[in-house]
């Protein structure tokens, strides 16, 4: 059950709507940021669909959210910050959960998310993060922090490329034709648009100028 609470009076207060599937830890984070005179909790939600519905009608600029919100999925979160953003450009949501993963910290972040903290998080660091996002900026603990270094660190699987593949790219960068390359490779124009389509798959590319620019940061060429 929804519990929207439309109190306070300070118009210039940071609006917050607690979107947590646990009655006592959105009481708690309310009893805490209600001691701000520049912070307002406008809305409380436990399930996705309650908490489109406080933000659409109490229009917060901060979102607090868990990723968890029931027991059926882990990280159902995740889907509800994206469509939360997609809906409101404007709005901060703040990620305070329970799960520390460095692919979730990521995903969060693609999500639309501007910040990550666990809840183990101390009250000043908290307070800190609500007002950094509120101002468009990125707000992460100490434990999200460190996992976003090591997802940065992690290298993307580099794709396998034949010999004929190589080759077809080397001349592609060079600005040949697909009836060029054909001709430089005695082969016919089919085989080359074959081994073209083949490279932009493995490159994730959609054009031929694209797979030129990711495979040199491949150094392939």
């Amino acid at each position: 059950m929804t519990i929207e609470q439309q109190a306070g009076t300070a118009t210039d207060a940071l609006r917050i709507v607690l979107v947590d599937d646990h009655a006592i830890v959105r009481h708690g984070l309310r009893s805490i940021l209600e001691r701000e005179s520049d912070l307002e909790v406008v809305g409380e939600a436990s399930t996705a669909a309650e908490a489109e519905a406080v933000v659409e009608r109490a229009r917060p600029a901060i979102v607090l959210l868990d990723l968890k919100l029931s027991t059926a999925a882990d990280t159902e979160g995740l889907e509800l910050c994206k469509r939360l953003t997609q809906r409101h450009p404007n709005l901060a949501v703040l990620v305070l959960t329970t799960f520390l993963d460095d692919s979730l910290v990521v995903q969060a972040i693609h999500h639309g998310a501007r910040g990550y903290v666990v809840k183990d998080v101390d009250t000043t660091e908290l307070l800190r993060s609500i007002r950094a996002v509120a101002r468009n900026e990125s707000a992460f603990d100490s434990h999200a922090a460190a996992a976003m270094v090591r997802s940065m660190r992690v290298q993307p699987e580099r794709p396998r490329f034949t010999e004929r593949e190589l080759k077809v790219l080397q001349l592609l960068a060079h600005g040949l034709s697909n009836r060029e390359i054909g001709a430089e490779l005695y082969i016919s124009e089919t085989t080359v648009k074959f081994h073209v389509r083949n490279i932009m798959r493995k490159t994730d590319a959609g054009s031929r100028a694209e797979v030129v620019y990711e495979a040199t940061k491949l150094g392939v060429i």
